[in-house]
C-alpha cells in the first residue's frame, strides 16, 4: 500500500479497487488508517535523511510549491542536494518557516549576537530599532518566539509590524548560523524570491529562472523583437560558457567570464523594457555568477523543481491532504521515496524491510553519509 501510494502514485480509490479485487476485505478508512496513522519509525528515518542530507553537502537547493491542508492553501517546501531531497509543509513561506526547514522542522531560536547586527542593517531595520534592541536583549542569549513576541510588545508597542517581522528575521537567521545542534548550509541555489536571501552565507540564483523575465517580454517593433532575439542568443552563449568553465575552472577564465557578464548585461539597446531587466539582472551579478568562485554548483534550481514537481504530481491526484496528521505523512513518505530514488534503493524492498521489522537495509541516513564521503574522495583523487 505504501508503495503504491507514495511512489507508484495511485489514488486511494484505485489502491482499494485494487486490493478489493485480489480478494482482500479492506474499507477506505483502513486503507487511509494504513498510509497515515502510526508512522513513527519512517517520520525518525526522515527526520535522519534531513540531517544528513544537510551535512552532506556544504550547498542545497530550496524552493516552494502551493498544497492544500484542510481547504487552506499551504505551502510545499523542497529542500535538496545531489543525495537526498526532503518536503516539509507549512503554512507560510516567510523566512522562519525556511528557517524551519534548514533544522528539519525545528523551531527558531533568536538570538542577539555580533552577527545580528549587520543583519538587521541589510534587512532594513531603522538604527532606532537596533539601539532599542541592544538595550533590552542581552547578548548570546537564545530566545523562543513567543518570549520574543511578549518582549517587544512590553517594551516596543510603537514597533511596526513591518520592522518586528525584520526584527525576528535577522535575529532568528543570527541565530541559526551560530548555533551548533544542525549542519548549517553554506550556501543556498534557488530563485530570486526575497524570503531566500541572508539566510545562508552565500546565495546562487538561477539562471534559468533569471531568463524568464526575459522571456516575458513582448515587442512589438521589429527592431526591438530582433534586439530581444540578439540578447537571447548572447545570454545563452554566456549559460554555455559558464557550463565549460565548471569543468576547467581557472583564475583567469573567471575573469574573462565576468567581464563578459558586465558587458552583456551592462550595454543599452534602446528597447526601455529590455534594458531596464538588464539593469535588475546585473544587480544580481555576484549571485549569478557564483559559480565562479564554485564551480561545484549547478546554475540553474532544477533539482528542487522536479522535487516541488512530484508534489504538485501529488496535488493532483488526491487534490489535499485533510488533516496535519496526513500532510505530516505525505512530506515523510515523498521524502522517503524521493531520496531513496536518488541512492538507489528499492522502495518495495525498503518497505517491506522496514514494515517486517527484518532491518537488513542500511538506513537512508548511513547511505547518503556513505555517498557523499565517496564523492569527496573522487574529487579529491581528481
Amino acid at each position: 500500500m505504501l508503495a503504491l501510494y507514495y511512489s507508484g502514485g495511485m489514488s486511494e480509490p484505485k489502491i482499494l479497487e485494487l486490493l478489493q479485487t485480489v480478494g482482500m476485505s479492506i474499507s477506505a478508512g483502513q486503507l487511509s488508517h494504513f498510509l497515515i496513522k502510526d508512522q513513527e519509525q519512517f517520520h525518525a528515518e526522515s527526520a535522519a535523511v534531513v540531517q544528513a542530507g544537510l551535512a552532506s553537502s556544504p550547498w542545497q537547493h530550496l524552493d516552494s510549491t502551493a498544497t492544500r491542508v484542510d481547504g487552506k492553501n499551504e505551502q510545499c517546501h523542497v529542500l535538496c542536494n545531489p543525495f537526498s531531497t526532503a518536503y516539509y509543509t507549512s503554512p507560510s513561506k516567510d523566512r522562519l518557516s525556511l528557517l524551519r526547514v534548514l533544522q528539519s522542522g525545528t523551531d527558531p531560536a533568536f538570538r542577539l549576537n555580533e552577527l545580528a547586527f549587520p543583519l538587521l542593517k541589510e534587512l532594513g531595520v531603522a538604527k532606532i530599532w537596533c539601539e532599542k534592541l541592544i538595550e533590552l536583549l542581552p547578548h548570546e542569549q537564545d530566545w523562543k518566539e513567543d518570549e520574543l513576541d511578549r518582549l517587544l510588545d512590553e517594551h516596543l508597542p510603537k514597533l511596526g509590524k513591518k520592522q518586528r517581522k525584520l526584527i525576528k528575521d535577522g535575529l532568528a537567521i543570527a541565530a541559526y548560523r551560530t548555533q551548533t545542534i544542525w549542519p548549517i548550509g553554506e550556501l543556498l541555489v534557488c530563485d530570486d524570491a526575497p524570503q531566500f536571501n541572508w539566510l545562508t552565507v552565500e546565495l546562487a540564483l538561477c539562471w534559468i529562472h533569471e531568463f524568464r523575465h526575459d522571456k516575458k517580454l513582448t515587442p512589438h517593433i521589429p527592431y526591438h523583437c530582433q534586439t530581444l532575439d540578439t540578447f537571447k542568443e548572447d545570454f545563452w552563449k554566456l549559460y554555455r560558457k559558464l557550463l565549460a568553465y565548471r569543468q576547467n575552472p581557472n583564475q583567469e577564465e573567471a575573469h574573462c567570464l565576468q567581464q563578459e557578464f558586465e558587458h552583456l548585461f551592462e550595454q543599452t539597446t534602446g528597447y526601455e523594457q529590455l534594458d531596464k531587466r538588464k539593469a535588475l539582472t546585473l544587480a544580481k551579478k555576484e549571485a549569478l555568477l557564483m559559480v565562479l568562485s564554485h564551480p561545484e554548483i549547478p546554475l540553474h534550481n532544477n533539482p528542487a523543481e522536479l522535487g516541488a514537481r512530484q508534489r504538485v504530481r501529488k496535488r493532483d491526484v488526491s487534490l489535499q491532504a485533510c488533516t496535519r496528521e496526513g500532510v505530516r505523512a505525505w512530506d515523510t513518505f515523498q521524502t522517503i521515496v524521493a531520496t531513496a530514488s536518488k541512492l538507489g534503493v528499492n522502495m518495495y524492498q525498503y518497505f517491506y524491510d522496514r514494515i517486517a521489522q527484518a532491518n537488513t537495509l542500511p538506513s537512508l541516513a548511513h547511505l547518503i553519509l556513505e555517498r557523499s564521503q565517496d564523492a569527496q574522495l573522487a574529487t579529491s583523487w581528481a
